[in-house]
């Protein structure tokens, strides 16, 4: 315990009446009082009456008192007070149970952080699976300009091919199949031309094209589902706000073909009647067709 010691001179007061009970005089004096630093060591001031000769205490009206005060227990009894959940008489420490409501609150933030985390791992997979396919659909660009520029040469080469032809052919030029060079190199180069063509087609059909799906109506979250990817994950369409009514649209990259869709509003299985239907019953659905 820190205590500044705090002196205070002796003060004799002037002799006082004679005591109406006692007949005895008395003086006032102040005893030394010490200021702690502690804000649990805490004084109280007392004024001590005392008599300036010596009286008979044998008078039943004249008692003696005594009280020691102990800075230090004041602060040891202070500093034991406990700091934890209260006990009751018997010294048991008194726990309330949760109710019913807790219980069901604390479940819940529990499984919605377990629910977030699965969503926030899937939508780091399907980020890097995008990623996957731009890249892809990169080199499929890559190759299908380096195939137009491959049939840009055999077209000029054909077209050569038939000038030399048309230009006339020397009797005694060397015939392959039964006919002659000149011509049998143009039928060549037009067959190439064809083949490169058609490989230029089927390029594009493995290049990824951006298809927009919307949907128009009131709802708090629309998700469209479909055989694009498995009827896995589906997409998320964003909302636009419109007066009374509120479009829903998303951009799909697909490639060229047809494909079974279906929207999930708030929960519920909807269709769509912007676009075609296929099938019947549960398993009718909205065709999207990307050409």
């Amino acid at each position: 315990m820190e205590c500044m010691r705090t002196p205070f001179t002796r003060h004799l007061g002037p002799p006082c009446h004679y005591s109406e009970h006692n007949h005895f005089k008395r003086r006032i004096s102040s005893i030394p009082c010490y200021k702690s630093t502690n804000a649990s060591c805490r004084l109280n001031l007392t004024t001590v009456v005392y008599p300036m000769h010596p009286v008979n205490l044998k008078n039943k009206d004249c008692r003696a008192f005594a009280a020691s005060v102990d800075l230090e227990e004041e602060e040891e009894h202070s500093s034991n007070l406990p700091e934890g959940p209260t006990d009751d008489a018997s010294g048991r420490t008194i726990s309330r149970k949760l109710t019913q409501d807790e219980l069901k609150a604390l479940l819940a933030d529990s499984e919605r952080l377990k629910l977030t985390k699965k969503l926030s791992e899937a939508n780091q997979h399907n980020r890097f699976l995008k990623r996957q396919l731009q890249t892809k659909d990169d080199a499929l660009v890559d190759f299908k300009s380096q195939l137009a520029v491959l049939e840009l040469e055999l077209q000029a080469l054909v077209s050569l091919a038939e000038e030399v032809v048309s230009s006339g052919i020397p009797p005694d030029s060397k015939q392959i199949n039964g006919n002659y060079v000149q011509a049998h190199l143009l039928s060549r180069l037009k067959a190439m031309h064809e083949k490169i063509k058609e490989q230029i087609v089927d390029v594009d059909s493995f290049k990824f094209q951006d298809v927009t799906v919307t949907w128009v109506g009131m709802a708090e979250s629309v998700q469209v589902m479909g055989s694009f990817d498995g009827w896995s994950h589906g997409e998320e369409l964003s909302p636009e706000y419109a007066g009374d009514y509120t479009k829903f649209s998303t951009t799909l990259k697909l490639r060229p073909g047809r494909y079974e869709i279906k929207f999930l509003v708030d929960g519920e299985w909807q269709l769509s009647p912007e676009f075609p239907t296929t099938g019947e019953g549960l398993l009718e659905n909205n065709l999207l067709i990307a050409e």
